[in-house]
């Protein structure tokens, strides 16, 4: 069955992006079809702006970008949108990061995440080799990245606006763990807490996930109301598929994603699963009502 969605919204990892980052360029091609189509097109992700800008290949071209579950936007080089986590927040949550020496990104809005020079030994420590069995291969690949490339180490954190805490963990254990004194703090301060794998967690601001980036985004765009289909994978697209017209989980999602949408694609991310879902469900429908001359 066809369908006809007036924009698009697609997450990254584990969707558009393959288990070792990279966008098909039969991906690339169908989005654009779309777009000229009249469609409009989002990439809605847990990744940061600057991740975003290095992963996508040249020329992939979208409408807009949703960064950091919800926390920013971006329309080419203009913000639409850009929230922040209160500093008594970040203070609080880092000073028991440390206490359990659970490794930690801090994001600020536009440069590189932080880690804090007097904690690098056990950040370090968490993606030392060799890599656990239930650690996915691009969540892995991107922590190694993220530490020898990407990680500003500082002795004091002089930012003020930041847009999300990324945490890590070798272990289901260690990770849940952790977000069970996540969930204990979140009854003295209000945030939001979300993971996008079995091994991490991500803190954003209260109230604030994809689905209120999208509501935001199709506000910028005069698209409120209109038709709209969802891609992804994780618990981080939930909000995104409750929010969306049509909700479409990707065939390597979990069990319990998968339940919660109105379909699954045909095809993994590894098999290039969104380009032929795109293209048999979303472009075929397109060019089936076109006019015969």
């Amino acid at each position: 069955m066809a369908i006809n969605p007036k924009a698009i919204f697609l997450d990254m990892d584990g969707t558009i992006l393959n288990h070792f980052n990279e966008v098909s360029l039969d991906t690339k091609e169908v989005i654009d079809k779309l777009r000229n189509e009249g469609i409009y097109v989002f990439v809605a992700t847990g990744r940061s702006a600057d991740e975003v800008a290095e992963m996508l290949p040249e020329g992939f071209a979208v409408d807009g970008i949703i960064t950091a579950n919800g926390m920013a936007g971006y329309i080419g080089d203009e913000a639409v949108f850009e929230h922040s986590l209160p500093m008594e927040l970040v203070e609080t949550i880092l000073a028991k990061a440390r206490e359990r020496k659970i490794y930690y990104e801090l994001f600020p809005h536009g440069s590189n995440r932080l880690v804090l020079e007097q904690d690098r030994a056990f950040v370090e420590a968490a993606v030392r080799d060799p890599k656990p069995d239930s650690v996915q291969i691009n969540e892995w690949i991107s922590r190694q990245k993220a530490i020898e490339e990407e990680i500003e180490w500082t002795d004091e954190i002089t930012e003020s606006h930041f847009s999300k805490f990324y945490f890590f963990a070798r272990t289901r254990e260690e990770i849940n763990d952790w977000k069970i004194e996540l969930k204990q703090l979140q009854k003295d301060m209000k945030f939001t807490m979300t993971p996008s794998s079995p091994h991490n967690a991500e803190v954003m601001v209260a109230g604030i996930n994809k689905a209120s980036g999208i509501e935001q985004m199709l506000e910028r765009f005069g698209l409120t109301g209109c038709e709209t289909l969802a891609i992804g994978d994780s618990d981080n697209d939930v909000k995104m598929f409750e929010y969306v017209t049509h909700a479409v989980a990707m065939q390597n999602a979990a069990a319990h994603i998968k339940v919660l949408v109105d379909e699954v694609t045909e095809f993994t991310c590894d098999e290039n699963g969104v380009y032929h879902y795109l293209n048999t469900k979303v472009l075929a429908g397109i060019k089936a009502k076109a006019p015969r001359l």
